[in-house]
């Protein structure tokens, strides 16, 4: 048996720097000359991962930073703050009269950002501000969503010439067909968002900078560079399914999905999806017409109750 010598074995180190070499990193994700100096912005780090390094990330690009969410005790993150819960970033964008809130995650992947009226948008809308920057600045061979992103995305990102096709949820789904299609840019509505050109996997700071970047090229408002995209209204049922009923070989279903997608034509989709958490399936609708959209949900969730009881 050949001998080891226990002092080699079981040694760890601590990098003192890496909060530095994180800051540099994500400054390094921008191109060359942006500065966000006369920006002011809410930053809210959920008491998380991010509270010690992305407020220095923003200000060291020459921002003036409020900040949320920086006192982590151990309890608190994502309490109420972050991007799962942005009314406080919302009224604090308002009562400092900053021009946009920044929302990240406990864990640092997620994104959602505020307006400087106060007005949310989510992973679909920063996704279409990106893709749209990027076609400005050089090519965008294609965008990856969900099966949940907003049909508004879908159809924004047509009118400016962009591919976009969906995978399956999850960001580890938008991963494997960004690698598959050859393609860098992805995401889904929560704000999870890959910019794979910039990074190798998820990271709101990053993803936060691409937006920011958008803004200083343009020189418009955040809100300004949300209105080429318009967001089809979106109904959502979960139905209790019963364990042996399968959905969706249901041809009672079928026929219902197929009435409604035919009603909805090419201005709405249908989407049938059982959770992989829970025993239940998701009926959404979305289309032009949220009274529609809302009475064709209801019907489709009564029909999917009707089968399981026949």
């Amino acid at each position: 048996m050949t001998m080891v010598d226990s002092a080699r074995l079981g040694k760890a180190s601590r990098v003192v720097d890496a909060p530095g070499r994180y800051i540099e990193f994500c400054k390094s994700t921008l191109d060359s000359g942006v500065s966000f100096k006369g920006l002011k912005m809410v930053v809210d780090c959920a008491n998380g991962a991010t509270y010690h390094v992305a407020p220095a990330v923003f200000e060291e690009l020459g921002a003036e930073v409020l900040t949320l969410g920086v006192d982590p005790d151990g309890l608190n993150i994502n309490t109420d703050c972050g991007s799962t819960s942005p009314r406080a970033l919302q009224a604090a964008v308002l009562e400092h009269h900053a021009d946009l809130g920044i929302a990240l995650d406990g864990d640092g992947d997620r994104l959602i950002m505020v307006d400087h009226k106060g007005e949310v948008l989510d992973g679909d809308e920063l996704l279409f501000i990106i893709a749209r920057d990027c076609k400005n600045h050089g090519e965008v061979p294609g965008v990856m969503g969900t099966l949940m992103s907003n049909l508004g995305l879908e159809h924004a990102l047509k009118e400016e010439g962009i591919a976009f096709e969906r995978a399956k949820v999850g960001d580890r789904y938008v991963m494997a067909t960004l690698h598959k299609n050859g393609w860098s840019l992805g995401g889904e509505s929560s704000g999870h968002i890959l910019c794979l050109d910039r990074t190798s996997t998820g990271d709101g700071i990053v993803s936060a900078l691409q937006v920011l970047a958008a803004v200083v090229h343009s020189g418009r408002s955040l809100h300004e560079l949300k209105q080429g995209m318009s967001k089809y209204p979106q109904s959502m049922i979960n139905v209790r399914l019963q364990p042996s009923f399968d959905v969706m070989a249901s041809s009672q279903v079928s026929e219902a999905v197929k009435q409604a997608e035919q009603e909805l034509a090419d201005k709405g989709r249908v989407l049938l999806r059982p959770s992989g958490t829970e025993p239940v399936v998701r009926v959404m609708v979305e289309g032009v017409d949220a009274v529609q959209v809302g009475t064709l949900a209801e019907s489709l969730a009564a029909t999917v109750s009707e089968a399981m009881a026949d």
